[in-house]
């Protein structure tokens, strides 16, 4: 999410100049920063000392000029209202990744950032903390997620490779990321929606890598995906919609438990909002 002015409005504009570029990039990389680190509450005390103390209250209390009160009001306002958005995209986009556990039931569907969420809310839900480094506008050093749990760190790469197979150049690779990293190959995961080739699990095994494929990343949703019952047979469910509208139906071959939950999304997403709580 970017709070700064975009390259095709600059373009617009005519030349900008390189620091103050440089300072707009800063200035995001802080805002988002902050947001990732702070509660909503913490969120909502500073946009309002942005805006109503060094926005108001201190150039009141200072006796500024006119024009400097309205440039420092100008300045709080904005700042407190990109703070505010910065925060509420990065909500939406947990909110997201967590309801991509439940509402996906085709990995092949995901693009490459959603496949990396998916796998990320996995670990999360495994109880590790998730970290995302993976960019989209540039090389991520083999990184996509880094673990945390106690003492133990580890790092994932994700392939959302889905016909071509991993080879063991992608494992050698993902090796020398964690030397890199002074980390021992026990601390690496290697995910893919495709499989390993046989000289891959051999070096990956040599190594100590951890390789997870398509059918180990489906199983592994299985157990951490919240949804209802079955009222028939008590297996889980997933969200899925027809003509008729929205519905849980069951993942057990053979069984016709379902149920309806309307024409209106905004139940389906209640209901799956109560059951992560």
């Amino acid at each position: 999410m970017s709070v700064v002015v975009q390259p095709e409005l600059r373009a617009e504009i005519g030349e900008v100049d390189p620091e103050l570029d440089l300072l707009d990039d800063a200035f995001e990389r802080f805002l988002v920063g902050f947001a990732k680190r702070a509660s909503g509450r913490v969120i909502a005390a500073v946009a309002l000392f942005l805006y109503a103390g060094i926005g108001l209250a201190l150039p009141l209390a200072l006796g500024w000029p006119v024009s400097w009160l309205v440039s420092a009001n100008v300045f709080g306002a904005l700042t407190a209202g990109s703070l505010i958005l910065v925060w509420f995209g990065l909500e939406v986009q947990a909110a997201n990744r967590r309801h991509l556990v439940e509402w996906t039931t085709n990995l092949r569907l995901l693009d490459s950032a959603e496949f990396e969420w998916l796998v990320g809310e996995v670990f999360r839900r495994d109880g590790w903390k998730v970290e995302e480094t993976g960019r989209r506008d540039g090389p991520d050093g083999n990184i996509d997620l880094r673990l945390t749990k106690g003492g133990e760190h580890v790092l994932v790469q994700c392939k959302r490779w889905e016909s071509r197979v991993v080879g063991v150049k992608e494992i050698r690779a993902f090796a020398g990321t964690l030397m890199r990293e002074g980390l021992p190959g026990t601390s690496g995961i290697f995910v893919t929606l495709s499989e390993f080739s046989e000289q891959a699990h051999e070096e990956a095994k040599t190594v100590g890598l951890a390789l997870v494929d398509s059918r180990d990343l489906y199983a592994r949703v299985e157990q951490v995906r919240r949804t209802e019952a079955c009222p028939t047979c008590g297996s889980s469910m997933v969200l899925d919609r027809s003509a008729h509208g929205w519905w849980f139906r069951c993942v057990t071959n053979g069984c016709q438990g379902k149920r309806d939950l309307g024409r209106d999304p905004a139940r389906a997403v209640e209901l799956l909002t109560e059951l992560h709580t």
